[in-house]
């Protein structure tokens, strides 16, 4: 038997295919890269200021190589985390194309002593899909008395400006150690050593490795493992260790982090937000986590900034899946009995954004379909209610007017194994906005 193909066989063959191609598009990924490229942009800037004043300072607009977030638009802010947010538009018809909250060290030191008496600058990198269309940038910050953002900055971005960084990041090794190169379907975490000398790199995978197989034994992240591509960046550093100003002891390191921050002994963190996005870059990432090469307790964390932690300590890795509550997800601290640095962080009457504390002005917002009907509003702390959901005096650094929905979380101390319901279903949140 023959088959003579004709031009009609052609015409219906090429119409199939047609049709299988249409069948198979996105159209939220067809959205998306009519506005942008696969690759990231990043703003860069200062925030300074003193506690009753703020400035924007542009630094330098740059165009990296990956674009690890979503291809689709989010043009509306769901989540609504975070003291910061920052937003992108289409220049020609306002259209809200891309949206994310974030926290600084900035705001932080606003409600210190010193912030009273003097001026400082932290640096700043917003990062967002690269556009290739003239957008507007503009920055927000969340009014303390009303809780509403307000902006603060705006600009407009022309993607063919020649002074918008182009260069090659620096040729860091780094490792797969979890996951897929799946970026835009996954939450990448970008590991960055600090503290490691080129010789101890094997150690700084061992560590990286390490604390990520404790995380995925910790509700809620143990159901969701196949969500990350966990990357090691090996930026290594001219000395092993860190500095720690209390001991005058001072280490030249590729991050530059220091204990003492804010003058409090635990916590420790960077000002330099430019070295550790610089060092990310040769991976997709969504999340910095920094591990600190010294067996010394301490740590840090804000929501899409980093989360950082000592990885000797005995409680290192608690410590660490702490501060990623803050960085991912922006948890609260829960304890509100050990010294801090702040004076007045939280404003009484305000409902908090945290998913996880409340002031009760607005508690509706927050966990009360999962108190039970039986349980009071408020909650003592008392041992027939140790695990229950409920509303606990005493969170975000006040024993007086937050609450809690736990009497213990790890959120809130060193001693429990992982994180309350509230917590976790806030967690489950975030990582549904990641790769839903």
């Amino acid at each position: 038997m023959t088959f003579n193909f004709t031009f009609k066989h052609l015409a219906i063959f090429l119409g199939v295919l047609s049709f299988l191609s249409f069948k198979n598009t996105n159209p939220k990924q067809d959205e998306f890269n009519k506005f942008f490229e696969p690759n990231s942009l990043r703003v860069d800037f200062y925030l300074s200021g003193t506690a009753h004043s703020e400035i924007f300072i542009f630094q330098q607009l740059k165009k990296t190589q990956h674009w690890a977030g979503k291809t689709e638009l989010i043009s509306y802010d769901s989540l609504n985390l975070g003291n910061y947010r920052y937003n992108l538009y289409d220049s020609a018809t306002n259209k809200l194309l891309y949206t994310k909250g974030f926290n600084s060290l900035f705001e932080e030191w606003q409600a210190t002593p010193e912030a009273k008496t003097l001026q400082k600058s932290f640096y700043q990198v917003n990062i967002m899909p690269f556009p290739k269309i003239v957008v507007k940038y503009e920055l927000q910050k969340r009014n303390w008395e009303s809780g509403m953002f307000e902006s603060i900055e705006e600009f407009y971005i022309d993607p063919d400006n020649y002074f918008i960084l182009n260069e090659q990041a620096k040729k860091y090794k780094y490792s797969l150690i979890h996951g897929s190169k799946e970026a835009n379907k996954k939450i990448d975490i970008a590991f960055l050593a600090e503290g490691y000398t080129k010789g101890e790199m094997t150690k700084f995978r061992k560590d990286v490795k390490r604390m990520w197989e404790y995380f995925i034994t910790i509700p809620p992240f143990n159901q969701y493992k196949d969500k990350f591509n966990i990357y090691a960046v090996q930026s290594i550093s001219d000395d092993s260790g860190v500095d720690i100003p209390g001991t005058k002891t001072y280490k030249n390191t590729a991050l530059n982090f220091s204990f003492y921050t804010f003058n409090s002994e635990r916590y420790l963190t960077s000002f330099d937000l430019k070295a550790m996005h610089d060092a990310a870059e040769v991976v997709p990432y969504d999340q910095i986590f920094v591990l600190v090469n010294t067996d010394k307790y301490g740590g840090g964390g804000f929501l899409n900034y980093y989360s950082a932690t000592s990885v000797d300590n005995e409680l290192s890795l608690k410590v660490g899946i702490h501060e990623f509550g803050h960085g991912f997800a922006g948890l609260a601290d829960e304890y509100y009995s050990s010294s801090t640095a702040y004076d007045g962080f939280y404003n009484l009457n305000t409902e908090p954004w945290e998913p996880n504390i409340t002031t009760l002005v607005n508690f509706d917002t927050k966990w009360g379909n999962m108190v039970d009907k039986n349980t009071p509003i408020p909650t003592k702390r008392e041992p027939s209610y140790n695990y229950e959901v409920g509303v606990y005096e005493g969170g975000g650094y006040s024993a007086k007017g937050i609450y809690s929905p736990f009497q213990n979380c790890r959120m809130k101390s060193n001693t429990p194994r992982g994180f309350c319901p509230v917590c976790s279903k806030a967690i489950v949140r975030v990582i549904h906005w990641y790769c839903d």
